[in-house]
């Protein structure tokens, strides 16, 4: 192992471990989560290490930010890394993607790397990788990774010139802007896509197919860890089924349906034998309270309220759930990717249309415009189990 030295200092964590010598670092880009690599070298000098497989060793970056984002890509990244070395992908994702929470410890993923490149609104600074010498901090970051092959979920010139900063010899992208495919040299490249709906999911699926990764576009699943599940059946155990999962919260105000339509909703569900968990995280904490709050004394021994667990927990519920309504937001996401009924209150914007099977929009000119009695009767219809 000679050179390593000249590595920068990073942490390698196995299975949520590191080596007693180093000091925590949650910043640091490098995280390990196969457990095959001992736990003495850096991740920068991985490819140093022998190995008969000739498939390509592979980095993939999502441009997008939310959760929703991630959970649309999760398994073209899976199919990617069944094809790269190791059968695994090192994944490139912004913090607010929640990536290292969701699949950090999954097989087939070698380490996530956070982007830093737009934080929130909320956050109020600039990322580490922002602007031009944000870029080029990404790009050593990468360069340091020894990668064959980058794939890149974006059409943005700048994850290109990124891509080509790295020197990394495969770059792949979506190439619809003729800037960004000077730094692309691995077509065929994609349109962009001009329907009704999000672009990112059906971009993503003709990168895909295109490429050979896969037959055709995948629709989005996650898979839930027993011991969450476990976890959660105990805690939602005394509530009334069927059980209805209200996903209250969002990262944008004009995509809150509001409290006193969810604590109505909630309402009319529970006097019709059905429970309801009010799902979200800490930022919902007040939200929730608001809503339990409108909700009749009488009615709340079918309420609970979850925004003290951890995101595959929140998986867990949503899992167990036997529907779920919620706000254009991470979670109605991950409910319909662990195969519950979904309703997503969209009102007048781009609807969601990668798994008709298991989320359905709820629309109208506004979203204050969508009723209590539209969404009941939508639940009834798809549902009928649910909503007697």
């Amino acid at each position: 192992m000679t050179g390593c030295q000249t590595c920068n200092p990073a942490i390698v964590r196995l299975n949520g471990s590191r080596p007693a010598s180093a000091a925590p670092d949650p910043a640091d880009p490098w995280q390990v989560a196969s457990g095959k690599i001992p736990a003495s070298f850096p991740p920068s000098c991985l490819s140093m290490l022998p190995s008969n497989d000739k498939r390509p060793r592979t980095v993939v970056l999502l441009q997008y930010t939310g959760i929703g984002d991630l959970i649309w890509h999760i398994q073209y990244f899976k199919a990617i890394a069944e094809q790269s070395q190791g059968g695994q992908v090192t994944v490139v994702a912004q913090p607010s993607t929640l990536a290292r929470a969701f699949i950090g410890k999954e097989s087939w993923v070698e380490a996530v790397i956070d982007h830093d490149h737009r934080p929130r609104r909320g956050e109020k600074r600039q990322g580490r990788h922002a602007g031009l010498l944000g870029m080029w901090r990404m790009a050593q970051q990468l360069k340091q990774g020894r990668f064959d092959r980058i794939v890149l979920f974006s059409g943005r010139i700048s994850r290109g010139l990124v891509a080509g900063l790295s020197g990394i010899p495969v770059r792949i992208g979506f190439g619809y802007k003729p800037l960004q495919r000077i730094f692309l040299n691995q077509g065929p490249f994609v349109r962009p896509y001009q329907g009704p709906s999000v672009a990112a999911y059906h971009e993503a699926s003709e990168l895909m197919v295109k490429h050979g990764f896969c037959a055709q576009p995948i629709v989005p699943r996650l898979e839930v860890p027993d011991d969450q599940l476990q976890a959660m059946q105990q805690r939602l155990a005394g509530l009334p089924r069927p059980l209805c999962a209200f996903a209250i919260g969002t990262s944008e105000t004009h995509k809150q349906w509001g409290i006193k339509p969810f604590a109505e909703l909630a309402r009319r569900l529970i006097e019709r034998g059905a429970g309801v968990v009010l799902l979200g995280g800490p930022a919902e904490v007040q939200l929730a309270k608001d809503i339990e709050a409108l909700v009749p004394p009488s009615a709340r021994h079918g309420l609970a309220v979850l925004t003290d667990a951890p995101v595959l927990g929140s998986a867990a519920a949503l899992k167990l759930a036997d529907v779920c309504v919620g706000n254009d937001t991470g979670m109605v996401n991950v409910a319909a990717a662990v195969a519950t009924p979904t309703f997503v209150l969209i009102g007048h914007r781009r609807t969601l249309a990668h798994d008709p099977g298991h989320l359905f929009n709820v629309q109208a000119e506004t979203l204050a415009a969508v009723t209590v009695e539209q969404v009941l009767e939508l639940v009834s219809k798809a549902a009928p189990k649910v909503v007697a």
